[in-house]
């Protein structure tokens, strides 16, 4: 609701920020990003758009007032790609355009632009259909608007929430699409999906700086129930390893290309209903390349194992030899739901059972260090992807 009284919420925003600097030192806090609400086109805020603007204002004279750098931004509204009946825009984008046209004419502190993105899986005849599709959809909307946009266009993007879907806290009990957390078609799709995204701010041109999943832990509860989490009940799920290979890929992104993508408009229209998605990201860091390929399709039953050879260019004149390491998601590898289910999926673990899932649901590197030849700055690699897996490749020399 909005506050009773402005300045006191103005007040609170300034004390926070300050106890904030107190506790944990001036140049800490300036790294990070205060973000005013959430999501206030929905039923998280119960005021007026011109309402939110004004607790926008307070909120961010008040950091601001705390400590002068500090970064504070918004608006934090749902998708901006969905459409009301009659066609038009939903209230995301109406609510994302409402505020940027405020901070722009009333020359408000606008430090970063955030927004949510969010899938629409589906089930049918007991099967998962994902909607990646309805994600792109939406990033591809925000981007589009904060672009026509000339004096935001180079401010930092942060999509706050960017997931498959949106109710973190439904488990597969209360909606069985949402069994696809639980195993290999969740980091698969987000691998898929961030892919695009850099790919949109691309075609945009934006400054675009984090993706967030918006995922929880939940006490409990029943193991692999199908809340959108990174562990359950402490053991590891496939998806937190999706984030472990992408912690471990730095320096510059650079371009890949694969005859087995699906073609960004394509993806975006229609999602990945034909055949499979085979691509990948790259980071170069002075000699280390790191390359993610996955094998992704909106069902799983629709994505058959695929062979993929993977082609490493550019490394320097003179190199004869690359060292390689790999590490693997697949239905056995990285993998405490397949594990788990072979245990006879039991609601409440064992210290024994516990101990073994914990073990098996960490990232798993394959094969040990290699080394491999290097012909003309180029390496190959040769391996066959399995529906819903990925592969990291760390080519080092």
């Amino acid at each position: 609701n909005p506050p009773k009284d402005y300045a006191k919420w103005q007040g609170l925003a300034e004390a926070v920020v300050a106890h904030l600097v107190e506790r944990y030192g001036k140049d800490e806090v300036l790294t990070w990003y205060f973000e005013v609400w959430n999501e206030p086109d929905i039923s998280y805020w119960h005021g007026t758009p011109e309402e939110y603007y004004k607790l926008y204002d307070a909120a961010a004279a008040g950091v601001k007032a705390a400590l002068p750098g500090a970064r504070v931004g918004g608006p934090a509204t749902t998708g901006p790609g969905g459409k009301t009946r009659d066609g038009g825009p939903d209230g995301g984008y109406k609510l994302l355009k409402g505020f940027l046209e405020h901070v722009r004419d009333t020359k408000q502190p606008l430090d970063f632009i955030s927004f949510h993105a969010k899938g629409q899986p589906r089930i049918a005849n007991g099967e998962v259909t994902m909607g990646i599709n309805h994600e792109l959809r939406d990033v591809d909307a925000g981007f589009k608007l904060i672009a026509s946009f000339p004096e935001f266009r180079k401010l930092p993007v942060i999509l706050s929430e960017a997931d498959p879907e949106g109710c973190a806290a439904c488990s597969e009990k209360m909606n069985p699409a949402n069994a696809y957390r639980n195993g290999t078609l969740y980091p698969a799709y987000t691998a898929a999906a961030y892919a695009r995204i850099f790919q949109l701010a691309d075609e945009h041109d934006i400054n675009l700086i984090a993706m967030l999943s918006w995922a929880f832990e939940f006490e409990g509860r029943d193991t692999f129930e199908g809340f959108r989490s990174l562990a359950t009940n402490g053991i590891d799920k496939p998806v937190l390893n999706f984030f472990r290979m992408a912690a471990k890929m730095s320096g510059e992104r650079v371009e890949v290309e694969s005859t087995g993508a699906v073609p960004l408009d394509v993806i975006r229209e229609t999602g990945v209903r034909g055949a499979p998605d085979v691509d990948g990201l790259a980071t170069v860091n002075g000699r280390k390349a790191m390359v993610m390929v996955w094998n992704y399709q909106d069902r799983i039953r629709d994505d058959p194992a695929t062979a993929a050879n993977v082609i490493v260019n550019g490394l320097p004149a003179g190199v004869k030899r690359a060292r390689v390491r790999e590490w693997v998601i697949d239905e056995t590898h990285s993998n405490a739901y397949t594990a788990w289910k072979a245990m006879g999926s039991p609601a409440q673990l064992t210290a024994a059972e516990a101990a073994e899932l914990q073990a098996v649901g960490q990232l798993q590197e394959v094969g040990g260090a290699k080394s491999v030849a290097v012909a003309g700055g180029v390496v190959r690699l040769e391996e066959t992807l399995p529906g819903e897996s990925l592969r990291l490749y760390e080519v080092s020399w």
